[in-house]
């Protein structure tokens, strides 16, 4: 039986439970193969803000989010910090300490955001009777693995420009016949400095340089890419 249970967090505890029934339709934005797996889990709702996973500390749950959306990132005493992945409803974080191991990155809710936790032997038991999900899950493990291994390969052989614009060019879609870019996502000078390992105040002077040299267009929060942007700062 599905557990309903939802527990609004501040940014270290659970300040109140409340249970309610007819949350079934929260799982319609989970894919089919993960759904199973969701209406085994214990329903949360988290408030924006709250901290939902620390880095460094125990954990055996897995969290398939059914509403909202978090933030995945490490950060250090100098308030630095470093986004790994921004997840929405319909995926899902914590696999990493599935082994039993530490949390390996901070998870924050970007907003007031709904999730299944799922215990590991829940978990385990899911795969050993879903091929299907087990793939998944493997498949996410394989991709983490190559984004860590891109981001360190983009720290250790470029500059901060040339992550900045690599960073852009991934994120930009095509918005017009004069072959501008637009980037749908709004981004903060602050979450840029996260993606790419930089300061904020790097990253701003190199969007105003940009910005002054044509190359990129900011209008309400959103950046367009107006032309190729340059090989180098």
């Amino acid at each position: 039986m599905l557990d309903c249970t939802y527990a609004s967090q501040h940014a270290r505890g659970v300040v109140a439970v409340i249970t309610e029934s007819g949350v079934e339709q929260l799982f319609e934005c989970v894919p089919e193969g993960l759904r199973e797996l969701a209406e085994r889990g214990v329903v949360k709702r988290y408030r924006k803000g709250t901290l939902i996973i620390d880095e460094g500390s125990s954990g055996d749950t897995l969290y398939i989010l059914l509403k909202g959306s978090v933030k995945a990132f490490s950060s250090h005493v100098s308030e630095r910090e470093i986004t790994f992945s921004i997840d929405k409803a319909g995926d899902y974080f914590g696999e990493m300490s599935l082994d039993g191991g530490v949390r390996s990155a901070s998870v924050i809710a970007l907003e007031p955001t709904i999730c299944a936790v799922v215990t590991a032997h829940t978990v385990w038991q899911f795969v050993e009777t879903s091929p299907a999900f087990a793939r998944e899950l493997i498949k996410k493990l394989i991709s983490r693995a190559r984004w860590v291994t891109q981001r360190a390969r983009d720290l250790a052989l470029l500059d901060v420009y040339g992550r900045v614009t690599r960073l852009l060019d991934e994120l930009a879609t095509i918005a017009g016949e004069n072959g501008a870019r637009k980037i749908p996502e709004r981004l903060t000078h602050l979450a840029i400095a996260g993606r790419v390992g930089a300061s904020r105040e790097m990253v701003s002077r190199l969007l105003k340089d940009l910005e002054r040299g044509g190359f990129i267009q900011v209008e309400h929060g959103c950046l367009t890419l107006q032309k190729r942007l340059p090989a180098r700062w």
